[in-house]
Parts: structure tokens; C-alpha cells; sequence
């Protein structure tokens, strides 16, 4: 398994004294109390402020995904495989209809395309072929990389050359350096946690209740890993919305109003955000449920802890059925009877950070959202502070 080529190590830093964790809480409360040992509760996180890349042995392969339909990336990608092939002799994967676009078939990239291996998504499984990812686009090319995995996912490096490029901390300017030290096994870490969603839909004809695939047509169970969120809103209904929320097996409300978003960390600042959450650093271990549009001014969005299991229903009394989508893709209606099962994923995103994970999400803030962007308000003059 060329996954295991990689790993996250601790390296010690001295600039760095605090860590990205709380303080571990004193255990013992008053002079009697104290907690109950739980033997089995043993659980060692590593600091996210010190996750950093390491390779168990050089890697030999790369996934690239671009933009498609983007001719202002065609010389760009075509620049990073001469890189790749020639001055580091990597064998690079790109998926076939990147390379049928018709703007790739002229004849400067015709000796390209023989030293490139090819893929179709949903056909072919390279999940054991790629030491790690390099995306050329918008924030899109992350969501799809990560879509390809449904377990283990390498270390992903996205370079910014779409339109907003939150989770693209990269310019392609000084790729071969960047590049390099990525191979070298030189840079940091962040581990963006994914959702494990499971969508059940009964079976009307013999009333009985099958898993169906999120990922294919239906012919066999699987797991769906999403990075952002699972929207459940009300399609093309005037109707509201109207779902019931589970958490760990007790309801917990029902969301009257467009619908519910279900997000990761890393999508708190996709689509909740436009819909009044707060913004969570991806290395908060958390799941968020924001509602969209509710019809209750008391209906804020909250956050869970991330080990938490959230099942979504139909409501008996709903007047229309609800429609999911999985950041954005696999869009399919939940009626009567279905539901949909989220927990958070083992399998995170390792997304290569530029500088480190605090910096680069407040950099992205700032270039991206402009966040808290005003102008500052002027001292007062001696004679003004008068009055």
C-alpha cells in the first residue's frame, strides 16, 4: 500500500511553547470527587501544532487534478508534468477526461500524454497507486480529490488557481521549490476531518430496508466520505422543510425551514457560513448543525462534539419529500422511511499547509471572506478630546 508510505510525525519546536489542545482538566473536584477511571478511555491525540509531513520511503507517484474546462490552466499543468516526469521521475496519474479535452490534443502536448497514466472515476480504483495529490483550481479540485478516497487519502498540496481559494494556500509561482520540499518531506500537516454519511432507503417493493451506495447505482453498500457538509433541504417543494434530527439514537428536534446543514470544521466556512454560523478552525474536533431559513426565530445553529451520531428523517407530518446533496454532488430525494446516518470519518484529508494551520486559515479569512475588513476608526485630535 503506497499509503503507508506516509505518516504524520511530532517534530519539537522551540519558537512554539503552547499547544493547539486545551490543558488536560485537573480530575480530582473538592476533597472527595473525583472522576471514575474508565480503563478502556485511554486515547492519545497528537498536537496539531506539531503535525508534520514525513515519508517512509521517497514517493514514486502523484495524482493531479485540474480545473476542468479552464484553458487558463493548460500551461500550468502542463509545466508541472514536464516537472514531474522529467526532474523527479514520478509517475503521474490524471484523470482521463483531462486528457481528452480537446485543448490538451495539440501537438505540444502529444509526447506528454504517453508518460502520463490515466483513470476513470468510478471505474478505476488507484486509492493503492498515489503517494500524494496535487490540485490545480479552486476550493472544488480539494472536495473532489477527497472524493476519490473513501478510506485512507494521501497528503493533498492544492495550489490556488480558481476563484476563491480558501483551502488552496498555495501560488503556483514557486512550484518547483514548494514541490520539492513536499517531496523531501519538508512541511506541515492539517488533518481535516471528513463526515461518514450513510444513507438508508426502504425498499417499497418487497418492504424491506437495503443500504444504497452513494458512490454507484445501488448495487452495493458502501460508506460516503464528505468534507464540507450534507445539505438536506426541500428540493423543488414550496413546502417547508420538514425532517426530524436524532442524535445518538433520542431526537433531538425537527427542522422546520429549508432545511439543515450537517458540516466538518473545514466546512463551516462553505455553505453555514452564508447561513449564520460561526467559523471553526478545522482542528476543532467538532460537527456543526446550522438550519437554513428555519421558520422559529430561536432556532440557532450549535455545535456537537465530533463523536457523536446524527440520524435525519423524514417527519410523518412533512407535506413533501427532502432532497440530500454531498458537498455539493450525489444530489438524490429521502422519502418516507430512508434516512440518513452522519458521524465523523477515521479517514481525514492531510491537507499541506503553506506556512501552519493557524496562519494559513487566518490568511484565508482575510484574502477570501475579508473578514472583519473596515476601515479603522481615526484617534481624536487634542481639541476634539476636549468635547
Amino acid at each position: 500500500n503506497n499509503l503507508d508510505n506516509f505518516q504524520i510525525y511530532s517534530q519539537p519546536t522551540r519558537k512554539r511553547t503552547q499547544s493547539l489542545h486545551g490543558p488536560s482538566p485537573v480530575t480530582t473536584f473538592g476533597p472527595k470527587a473525583c472522576m471514575l477511571k474508565n480503563p478502556k478511555a485511554v486515547m492519545h491525540i497528537q498536537d496539531p501544532a506539531s503535525q508534520r509531513l514525513t515519508w517512509n520511503k521517497p514517493p514514486k507517484s502523484v495524482l493531479i487534478i485540474k480545473k476542468i474546462r479552464d484553458a487558463s490552466l493548460l500551461q500550468p499543468f502542463k509545466e508541472l508534468c514536464i516537472f514531474l516526469t522529467q526532474q523527479k521521475n514520478m509517475i503521474v496519474y490524471v484523470e482521463r477526461k483531462i486528457i481528452e479535452d480537446p485543448a490538451i490534443a495539440i501537438e505540444s502536448f502529444v509526447s506528454l500524454k504517453k508518460k502520463i497514466c490515466t483513470f476513470r472515476e468510478d471505474y478505476d480504483d488507484i486509492s493503492n497507486c498515489v503517494d500524494f495529490i496535487i490540485c490545480l483550481g479552486g476550493d472544488g479540485t480539494l472536495l473532489y480529490a477527497s472524493s476519490l478516497f473513501q478510506e485512507s487519502v494521501p497528503p493533498v498540496m492544492a495550489f490556488h488557481l480558481g476563484s476563491l481559494g480558501f483551502l488552496t494556500p498555495f501560488k503556483f509561482d514557486t512550484y518547483q521549490s514548494q514541490v520539492t520540499q513536499v517531496i523531501e518531506g519538508n512541511a506541515a500537516v492539517i488533518l481535516r476531518s471528513r463526515l461518514e454519511v450513510k444513507v438508508m432507503k426502504k425498499n417499497r417493493e418487497k418492504e424491506s430496508v437495503e443500504e444504497i451506495s452513494l458512490v454507484t447505482n445501488g448495487d452495493k453498500t458502501m460508506h460516503y466520505q464528505v468534507l464540507n457538509e450534507v445539505v438536506v433541504d426541500r428540493g423543488p417543494s414550496s413546502y417547508l422543510s420538514n425532517v426530524d434530527l436524532f442524535l445518538d439514537g433520542h431526537l433531538i428536534t425537527t427542522v422546520q425551514g429549508d432545511g439543515v446543514i450537517v458540516s466538518t470544521p473545514t466546512g463551516s466556512t462553505a455553505y453555514a457560513v452564508a447561513a449564520g454560523a460561526s467559523m471553526i478552525h478545522p482542528n476543532v474536533p467538532a460537527i456543526m448543525i446550522t438550519p437554513i431559513c428555519p421558520h422559529s426565530l430561536s432556532f440557532r445553529p450549535i455545535v456537537v462534539p465530533a463523536g457523536v451520531e446524527l440520524k435525519i428523517t423524514l417527519s410523518r407530518d412533512a407535506r413533501n419529500m427532502a432532497w440530500v446533496s454531498l458537498d455539493g454532488r450525489k444530489r438524490q430525494e429521502i422519502a418516507y422511511g430512508d434516512s440518513i446516518t452522519i458521524t465523523t470519518s477515521c479517514f481525514p484529508v492531510p491537507s499541506i499547509c503553506f506556512r501552519d494551520p493557524v496562519n494559513d486559515w487566518f490568511e484565508s479569512l482575510a484574502q477570501c471572506l475579508h473578514w472583519n475588513v473596515r476601515k479603522k476608526q481615526s484617534h481624536l485630535s487634542s481639541e476634539e478630546e476636549e468635547f
